[in-house]
């Protein structure tokens, strides 16, 4: 078992069942197949709960956590990020940056998708074509990116705009379709995740992955079975030949099916229960900083805010307000009892782990609940205001509430909604909430990717966008194209912390913590705790 901590690399009520037939083999043949060499044991079940579930199966529609830990066991990427966190070969054996704006990918033969279909130069056109869709929440992987041209079957060019250093860090979350596949089943647009749409890739997949679904009941469980024609058998050291992905949203359920043996291991571990869980012989505790920060959204955009008690103007358009915000919350005091020390208290939109951080940028705003109060008189609200404040269940919904109370006590009645984590997506998709709470990772571990994401205005970031506060501002949208451009490494992340100096100055989101993730698994079980939260469960093995 091993172990990755801060300092190493670099973020329901039972549905109906719903099953999807996606290229069922025979559980004999699953079993028979990705086996490493050498290893003598023999195919196990691995079951795994966590508190949310994937929210489609579409690899475009959301750029979600929770939706990934899913769907990336069936679909691969070109690039792929190992246990230990470096870029290693996936679907493309090798690359290289044959011009300052010319990436030339050439691929793995002999790959199959799970339908039995070729895999292709063809495909990887598609793919990426498919992410830069309007509907695609995956354009941020794929900003910069021109056009993508099919040299011959297994070789491809990404031509990007500008010259784009991060390309094979970005591919490695473009997970990768057969074209003929999505064609046929009319998905070769993403599903349009915002608008509730339905379609076919919702709930079939096919892909070139270790694993296919056997079974998907919605909320509750996703059965996986080995993809007996995957290309990586006995390359791997794992050795689960059927995955359980259960579907907890109940802290108090999951850590009791932990305790009863119903499942191998939990990975959304609440924070109350590590110190009871390390204390039994049969558990082990794997934890470590996430690449993940909490930070709290404003929307800036609106000439008023919906189901606010203000009428005629909106209270965040003022940058004394949301210093008012700043100077309200005791982190330090949210660390110790709401988190139970499962938080690094930070002012930084990204962790240490991300090219682009800096310490200067990483010092908070002092905790003084006086100075928020003579801000918010100073501004107009000397008796404060309410407003809603959604977030989802899971990870951090018990920091929402001492958020809330918080802000209570400078006069800022938040009016807190905690809701199931696919309707709060999708309410983030649409820019509807006045006030929230969201986590966000870099999986590409460069501040790029947080910037043009989150940071950047609307009309820069585009379809990929998740700045749902409307937060713009043009001095730091002149910087992109700038950071973009850089090819010195030292003056890239000195244009990035310049921006981030800007943003931070006029508060256009407010960081509050980066995570801590502990997982937790029965003895016996072998996993690699990552920095990214991501479970890669080939690599796991079940004695």
């Amino acid at each position: 078992m091993r172990r990755r901590g801060p300092g190493l690399g670099w973020g329901l009520a039972a549905g109906f069942a719903l099953v999807a037939q996606v290229a069922a083999a025979p559980m004999a043949a699953a079993q028979g197949s990705g086996q490493g060499a050498g290893q003598a044991a023999a195919p196990r079940l691995f079951r795994m709960a966590t508190s949310v579930d994937a929210a489609t199966l579409d690899p475009h529609a959301t750029n979600a956590l929770f939706t990934y830990l899913v769907v990336s066991q069936v679909y691969e990427t070109l690039t792929h990020r190992a246990d230990d966190l470096k870029v290693q070969p996936g679907l493309a054996l090798a690359w290289e940056q044959a011009e300052p704006t010319r990436w030339r990918f050439r691929l793995r033969p002999n790959v199959r998708f799970a339908g039995g279909e070729a895999f292709n130069a063809d495909d990887v056109v598609f793919s990426i074509t498919r992410a830069l869709a309007p509907t695609s929440n995956y354009g941020i992987y794929v900003d910069t990116v021109a056009s993508v041209v099919a040299v011959d079957d297994l070789t491809v060019d990404v031509i990007t705009r500008v010259p784009d250093p991060v390309v094979p860090d970005k591919l490695t979350r473009v997970l990768m379709m057969d074209r003929g596949w999505s064609e046929a089943n009319r998905a070769a647009v993403p599903q349009n995740f915002a608008q509730r749409e339905e379609s076919f890739t919702v709930r079939n997949a096919n892909g070139t992955g270790p694993y296919v679904i056997r079974t998907r009941e919605v909320d509750q469980r996703t059965v996986m079975v080995r993809n007996p024609s995957w290309w990586g058998a006995g390359e791997t050291r794992g050795n689960v030949g059927e995955y359980h992905h259960v579907t907890l949203n109940s802290d108090a359920t999951r850590v009791a099916a932990l305790l009863s043996g119903e499942v191998d291991m939990v990975h959304v571990v609440p924070v109350q229960d590590v110190a009871r869980i390390q204390r039994d012989p049969r558990l082990r505790i794997l934890q470590g900083q996430e690449n993940r920060t909490v930070w709290l959204g404003l929307r800036q955009d609106v000439a008023e805010l919906e189901g606010s008690d203000v009428r005629g103007r909106n209270p965040f358009k003022d940058l004394r307000v949301r210093q008012a915000i700043a100077h309200a919350l005791d982190m330090e005091a949210m660390r110790r009892t709401t988190l139970r020390g499962q938080g690094v208290p930070t002012a930084s939109m990204w962790t240490q782990f991300v090219n682009g951080w800096s310490e200067e940028a990483d010092r908070r705003l002092p905790y003084d609940p006086a100075k928020a109060r003579a801000l918010l008189a100073e501004a107009g609200y000397p008796n404060g205001f309410s407003v809603p404040f959604e977030c989802p269940t899971g990870t951090y919904d018990e920091a929402c509430q001492a958020v809330a109370g918080m802000l209570a006590r400078v006069g800022i009645r938040a009016q807190l909604n905690i809701q199931p984590n696919a309707q709060f997506s999708q309410r983030i998709r649409r820019q509807e909430p006045m006030m929230y709470a969201l986590s966000w990772g870099v999986p590409t571990f460069d501040a790029s990717y947080t910037i043009r994401a989150v940071m950047a205005s609307r009309a820069v970031g585009g379809a990929a966008t998740w700045n749902a506060g409307g937060w713009s501002n043009a001095e730091f949208d002149a910087l992109i194209p700038r950071i973009d451009a850089e090819q010195d490494p030292e003056a890239r992340r000195g244009l990035i912390r310049q921006a981030h100096a800007l943003h931070n100055a006029d508060l256009g989101h407010i960081p509050m913590y980066h995570m801590m993730i502990p997982w937790a698994h029965r003895a016996g079980v072998a996993v690699t705790h990552r920095a990214d939260n991501q479970v890669q469960v080939r690599e796991i093995r079940v004695d």
